[in-house]
């Protein structure tokens, strides 16, 4: 599995690129973007990673209906 700073970079060029895909951002301005959306996938990440995992609650299964 790549690096987490690898995945970062990789997440956050394909955001930017989506922005300019959909015309959101100019191609121009990747350089800017790119470091405001890399900062911020980044502190996610590492805030993410950091949190414990919660366990995950058992799911109720929904009562199935008898058709008539």
């Amino acid at each position: 599995m790549a690096s987490l700073e690898e995945q970062v970079l990789r997440a956050s060029k394909e955001i930017v690129v989506k922005f300019i895909e959909v015309g959101r951002v100019s191609p121009t301005g990747f350089p800017e973007l790119f470091n405001s959306v890399y900062r911020t996938v980044d502190q996610a990440v590492r805030r993410g990673a950091a949190a414990p995992a919660e366990p995950e609650m058992p799911r109720k299964e929904k009562k199935k209906h008898k058709s008539r």
